[in-house]
């Protein structure tokens, strides 16, 4: 019988679970190829037979996605799978009518096909775009945990950016970990806070493998979700993040709606940044896609590690790389930070980039004053510590969640931005994470 030939659209981390869990061992269906974008450095790899399964010995080429139409005819694709996220309704469409137009079907794959059932309870934390917060919320479900006794594992969705044949499964339970994996710079911004407040993290590429060992050392697992996709794993108290900065965009991308319409408890964060009425507006939105969530709302708090070091001084600023990137934030902590702590003048990296950091700058052209801490190979961190060298300032607010100093010496004094959740009276997301707690043995 022939076998259905299928493509992945992707970008490097839904797509193979999607593959790992629906197609792997299927052998009706033959997945031809994985294209990939968001992400630089990705493409023009294979994934690799030792994750691909017996049916695959030779692996499976991952292509970049501009390359759709060709590959379509080529490999004669019977069926597109998309499987990337934080994409508008209206992108996803695009996509989609090229594939059909190409005369492959197009589908998606939902959380009922590809969450993997697990044996402790799971608290996930997923947002409706990329940089709502999640971080923040997963540290402090951390400490709501530790405080009743039990001991919390944090599962990261995938950043496999490396080579994929040493990346299956991946745990994180010191600094040194973070070298020993090779990890990037996104990487580090997700892992190393948590490493900070004492949790042991989970990320890799298989997630079956990674659940198995999860369990092993976790009574709770929490889902830290990445960009604005849903869980892997069935969440059994599932909280999803809105942003009021970009009000609106809680039902305009794939598959943030996806989470917002699952959700049990909504956080509307970062209510300090914002009017009251925006906040209520968000809350009116909220209900009428999903009036069963309960509804919380949490200040997202900057702090500087020298807060009267900026003052007066010209600042350079930078940012979380993917909030400010494909999640089509301006600016964000760093930026605040300065201007709150009176920085004498904020000044503008962008003539300054070198290599892929000018063409990241001319690839999101909405980016402010501010300088994304992009890091996917060892040539991009070399650029980001030139540019950083190039850009003529006094001090450095540095609100990636990593140490930058970890990797380089930058050639300016550095003060580091900390964000974190703080709860309106009455802490109702606390007492909801108590309850549900309060049913599980110790």
């Amino acid at each position: 019988m022939r076998r259905e030939r299928v493509l992945i659209m992707g970008a490097a981390g839904r797509d193979f679970h999607n593959f790992n869990v629906c197609f792997r061992d299927v052998p009706t269906v033959r997945v031809v190829a994985f294209t990939a974008t968001q992400i630089p450095f990705i493409t023009e790899r294979r994934y690799p037979p030792s994750l691909a399964g017996k049916l695959y010995p030779r692996g499976i080429p991952i292509h970049d996605e501009s390359r759709l139409r060709e590959l379509i005819a080529r490999l004669r694709v019977d069926r597109v799978i998309f499987s990337y996220s934080d994409i508008s309704h209206g992108e996803i469409m695009h996509r989609a009518s090229l594939v059909l137009a190409c005369g492959a079907d197009f589908s998606l794959l939902g959380p009922a096909s590809t969450m993997l059932k697990s044996r402790k309870p799971v608290i996930s934390v997923c947002a409706v775009r990329t940089g709502c917060g999640k971080s923040q919320v997963s540290r402090y479900l951390c400490g709501i945990v530790r405080s009743e006794g039990l001991t919390p594992v944090v599962v990261r969705h995938p950043m496999p950016y490396g080579n994929l044949s040493r990346k299956g499964v991946e745990r994180f339970g010191r600094f040194e970990d973070l070298s020993l994996h090779h990890c990037t710079i996104e990487e580090r911004e997700e892992y190393e806070p948590l490493l900070q407040y004492g949790a042991v993290v989970y990320g890799g590429v298989d997630y079956g493998k990674i659940l198995q060992q999860a369990e092993k050392e976790g009574d709770v697992l929490i889902w830290d979700g990445g960009n604005n996709d849903f869980p892997f794993f069935a969440p059994d108290l599932e909280i999803v993040l809105v942003d009021p900065l970009r009000a609106g965009h809680e039902t305009e991308f794939f598959p943030g709606e996806v989470n917002l319409r699952r959700a049990s408890i909504v956080v509307i964060n970062k209510i300090n940044a914002v009017p009251r009425i925006v906040c209520d507006r968000m809350e009116e939105s909220v209900r009428t896609v999903n009036p069963a969530a309960t509804i919380v709302r949490t200040e997202s708090l900057v702090r500087l590690s020298e807060q009267d070091a900026v003052t007066g001084r010209r600042v350079l600023v930078i940012e979380d790389g993917p909030s400010i990137t494909h999640g089509g934030l301006a600016s964000g902590a760093g930026y605040a930070a300065a201007v709150r702590f009176g920085a004498g003048d904020i000044v503008d990296p962008r003539p300054y980039a070198v290599g892929t950091l000018e063409e990241t700058y001319r690839a999101y052209p909405h980016i402010r004053r501010v300088l994304p801490a992009m890091g996917y190979s060892e040539t991009q961190m070399e650029d980001l510590r030139r540019t950083i060298d190039e850009t003529p300032c006094d001090i450095i607010i540095s609100a990636t969640p990593f140490d930058l100093r970890r990797l380089f010496t930058p050639s300016k004094p550095v003060v580091r931005a900390y964000y974190d959740i703080n709860e309106e009276h009455g802490e109702p997301l606390k007492k909801i994470v108590l309850q549900f707690l309060s049913g599980i043995s110790h």
